[in-house]
């Protein structure tokens, strides 16, 4: 099986002192069920953990959930995190309560879609059917 033919490796991670994590569960569920691989990491885990988990399970991408207000610090130091650890090929998006301005922001940094509440869970397995093949494309060039 060649890169391009395995499963998309989602990691679905809660930053921070978040607790609320239905909508995590729900989004990792999805996923899994639409034929991806789901690595759910649990509440309260640091940047760190969250990247150091992605690279060690080989994900394609970091699905972060953010209800607390700390998505203007958590996002981006997930991003600095990969960027420092080589692995700026690991597509971190996210979803929450995101206010647009702020999300507008995120993504100009570089994080990819941030779904609010009731989106469609689909919505999302079909952006990351669409983003990650193209990804694994330019790491294979």
């Amino acid at each position: 099986m060649t890169e391009t033919d395995r499963p998309i490796r989602v990691l679905v991670a809660k930053a921070g002192l978040d607790g609320h994590d239905r909508g995590a569960k729900i989004v990792a569920a999805s996923l899994r069920d639409s034929g991806m691989e789901v690595i759910y990491t649990g509440l309260r885990q640091t940047p760190e953990m969250i990247v150091h988990a992605a690279i060690q399970e080989d994900a394609d991408a970091i699905g972060l959930s953010s209800l607390s207000g700390a998505h203007m610090t958590l996002f981006p130091r997930v991003l600095e995190l990969l960027k420092e650890n080589h692995a700026e090929s690991i597509l971190l998006f996210g979803g929450g309560v995101i206010p647009d301005k702020e999300a507008a922001a995120l993504m100009k940094q570089g994080v990819g879609r941030l779904f609010g509440p009731g989106t469609d869970t689909h919505e999302i397995a079909d952006y990351l059917r669409n983003e990650i093949p193209k990804r694994r494309a330019t790491q294979e060039v």
